[in-house]
């Protein structure tokens, strides 16, 4: 079967029912591990009864538990992920080195790939919580205001990239954070023209991230890598004259083995 343009709401091939059950499943999430019917409606604007079927079918199939009245996902989701982790190399491949640039560097060092608006962690190397929030493999972030977010908006066609940041919910969640488009538009030129990303408390307060494409033997860009750190601990300077040239090399060394 060949690939095909992907298809919208209104084409005959759209399965709603598909698509309101994984709306579903990610109305769960940090900090809303455990939901009633009525919060999983309000999350997912979907109607209850609608809401009511999903979770039903669900729960049959091992994915979500209830206790009456509130649902919670169950292990049985991991294997949605867990076969996206198994089919692509990039994981296994980029794990090991982002032990070594851990270690070298004493930060801690993720890889991530782009999906929508959002950067979803693919492997991550941790020395120490940074951040409020813990990230994991499978966490996700904004693309706009993180590093390796505008590593993986700047591979875009520009006017695929301003596509996107239009329809993105460009909240600022610091002082510091770019959230008009053009403004983004030229960092994202930035990073084109430097080979990497640097993004300053736009984020947190409070953290620095320094990020660089990663690519496949082909020379496409695939993923993202980067270093993050406490901004009163590593400097700009730092980021830059220290820390970057560990990532490119780590980048470099395992293009060879993504086919």
């Amino acid at each position: 079967m060949q690939a095909s343009a992907p298809i919208t709401p209104q084409d005959p091939s759209y399965i709603s029912a598909l698509a309101r059950g994984l709306a579903v499943i990610r109305a769960f999430g940090a900090g809303r591990e455990a939901l009633t019917l009525a919060d999983i409606a309000r999350t997912t604007d979907l109607p209850r009864a609608t809401v009511r079927r999903s979770l039903l079918t669900l729960q049959a199939l091992g994915y979500v538990a209830s206790d009456g009245k509130h649902f919670r996902l169950t292990p049985g989701v991991l294997s949605l992920g867990y076969a996206y982790l198994s089919s692509t190399p990039l994981p296994r491949v980029i794990q090991p080195t982002l032990e070594s640039v851990s270690e070298k560097t004493n930060e801690s060092s993720s890889c991530a790939i782009l999906d929508g608006g959002e950067i979803v962690y693919v492997a991550r190397a941790a020395t120490r919580r940074i951040m409020s929030v813990g990230l994991s493999t499978g966490s996700r972030l904004p693309a706009w205001c993180s590093s390796l977010g505008r590593v993986l908006l700047a591979d875009l066609p520009e006017p695929d990239a301003r596509a996107l940041l239009a329809q993105m919910d460009r909240r600022k969640l610091t002082a510091h954070t770019l959230t008009d488009v053009d403004a983004l538009m030229a960092a994202l030129a930035r990073v084109r023209a430097d080979g990497f990303s640097l993004v300053d408390e736009e984020l947190e307060i409070g953290l620095r991230s320094i990020a660089v494409p990663v690519r496949n033997a082909a020379g496409q860009v695939i993923a993202a890598m980067n270093v993050s750190a406490q901004a009163g601990r590593v400097s700009r300077e730092n980021l830059t004259g220290d820390l970057l040239p560990v990532l490119q090399q780590a980048a470099e060394s395992v293009r060879p083995a993504l086919i």
